[in-house]
């Protein structure tokens, strides 16, 4: 994990509003950023680094995750299709080993 905003915790302290319990956390796989930022230079915009934890109602956590085919979609760059098809893999099997769920979001 390469970093970690807690939301809840900055909405407090910037707007004194309170919330559920909210986390952004960039989870880049290096190896599969360098193949696209070298496809690509300007796709750090859309890598699919970015997941958010949070809490949905007392005792209920859900996970979700961009689908890294969006950026394929966006970018039409040929050497994308494969960053994302190994990325989609990964975000896959993270999904199904938290106990499945709906299919990665939009």
């Amino acid at each position: 994990m390469l970093s970690d905003i807690d939301v809840q915790r900055a909405m407090k302290e910037k707007l004194g509003a309170d919330m559920l319990p909210y986390r952004i956390l960039g989870a880049c796989n290096p190896p599969l950023a360098h193949q696209a930022l070298q496809a690509e230079p300007d796709i750090g915009l859309l890598l699919p680094c970015n997941v958010i934890v949070r809490e949905e109602a007392p005792g209920r956590v859900v996970v979700g995750f961009l689908d890294p085919q969006t950026m394929v979609g966006l970018v039409g760059k040929p050497g994308m299709k494969t960053v994302a098809d190994d990325a989609e893999s990964r975000l896959r099997r993270v999904c199904e080993a938290l106990g499945g769920g709906p299919p990665l979001a939009v």
